[in-house]
């Protein structure tokens, strides 16, 4: 009993400093159970997961959240002078939702978009494998409760999303710009410089 209150309070330590140690494990009911404090000393078969290991979207974050980020991660598809972007992009950092933010604004990362599923309109937004077009407060906060995302935000004072990337990485642009290197690409099918991609509407 001694060890196993040591092994509690230094978990409980280590769980302060470092945002710190997810347990999983399984009751001899057969219930699955995941908590950031040990499970009973009876449970013999236990896996632990260091939450500040897990990547720049989930590093470091509460446990509610973190599981959240873990079943349904949330992606972001913008671009430029996209007034519904930003209202979307406030909404998820006013409730604190961890993201990744990808940006269309070629041929390429069109394509990209279409994908994973997106059309024509920005922003679109993936909550796991749920998917929603345009930006609407009401619709997009029932997706993100479903997928148990907390109500308000639960992120510490120093986290900070990824940078935005564009939505088809550079290096794959490059591949295919040098397979049609000597082909003439249509000025009408390139977005006009500093412009939403063509046909896109918000």
């Amino acid at each position: 009993m001694k060890n196993g209150l040591s092994w509690l309070l230094l978990s409980l330590l280590v769980s302060a400093n470092a945002h710190a140690q997810l347990y999983k494990w399984v009751a001899p009911d057969g219930k699955v159970s995941y908590s950031d404090t040990p499970p009973p000393s009876s449970i013999k078969k236990v896996e632990e997961k260091n939450l500040s290991s897990s990547g720049p979207v989930g590093s470091g974050l509460p446990f509610e959240l973190a599981a959240a980020v873990k079943a349904n991660p949330v992606t972001l598809y913008t671009t430029a002078n996209c007034s519904a972007c930003d209202s979307a992009r406030s909404l998820l950092n006013a409730r604190g939702i961890p993201f990744t933010e990808k940006t269309v604004n070629n041929n390429d990362d069109i394509a990209r978009l279409q994908q994973v599923g997106g059309d024509k309109q920005l922003p679109f937004l993936t909550v796991g494998r749920n998917k929603q077009s345009g930006f609407e407060t009401e619709s997009w906060n029932t997706m993100l409760s479903a997928a148990s995302y907390p109500e308000s935000s639960q992120l510490p004072s120093s986290y900070r999303n990824p940078a935005p990337q564009a939505a088809a990485p550079k290096k794959a642009v490059e591949q295919k710009a040098s397979t049609v290197q000597n082909h003439e690409t249509p000025s009408d099918s390139l977005p006009a410089a500093g412009n939403a991609p063509p046909g896109f509407r918000f």
